[in-house]
């Protein structure tokens, strides 16, 4: 039988607004703008995409960035199109150009923080001089989490949410909001 992905957004809840969500990006781009300005001893960031949901906030908050960068982009999924995490997959690892450079990588949720760290240890393995990471939302969880990202726009309840790249069983990540499923 197959789904309606119309139901998905009728059935769930509201959690932060296109208005709230626009305000969050400018103030992680406030913050990145003051700390990445351009001087002799700031070099440009290598700027990493987690696909392919963090193509909504890094394309909101590219042009908001005052300073020059390079862009590229890795892929790690533990979802596989699913609302539960399995075991990591590897599709786009980082690049050997970041060697002695600054990254930032730029990602949808910190939920657990099992991706997240794996880019990040990837990175380093490969010698990047410094990593940032930012994120559109964290999820409040009970536990710790292995890692924290350097800038975080919002914080969403411990459930399944989707919108702003965060999708629901593939649907829903063009929402310029972010919604709760009411049941996963």
């Amino acid at each position: 039988m197959a789904v309606n992905p119309l139901q998905y957004l009728a059935q769930a809840e509201l959690i932060h607004s296109e208005q709230v969500v626009n305000q969050a990006i400018s103030t992680i781009a406030q913050h990145l703008n003051r700390d990445y300005a351009p001087s002799a001893q700031n070099a440009s960031p290598i700027v990493l995409c987690v696909m392919g949901g963090a193509v909504f906030f890094t394309g909101q908050l590219l042009p908001k960035l005052q300073f020059p960068l390079e862009l590229d982009y890795v892929q790690a999924t533990r979802y596989h199109g699913g609302t539960q995490g399995k075991t990591l997959k590897w599709l786009v690892r980082p690049k050997e150009n970041i060697h002695n450079r600054k990254v930032l990588i730029l990602d949808d949720i910190l939920d657990q923080g099992i991706t997240l760290q794996a880019i990040v240890e990837q990175c380093s393995l490969l010698g990047a001089s410094e990593i940032k990471t930012a994120v559109l939302v964290e999820k409040d969880l009970a536990e710790s989490k292995p890692i924290q990202a350097n800038y975080v726009g919002l914080s969403v309840p411990n459930r399944y949410v989707f919108g702003c790249g965060m999708d629901v069983y593939g649907w829903w990540r063009n929402m310029p909001a972010i919604y709760a499923l009411n049941h996963a």
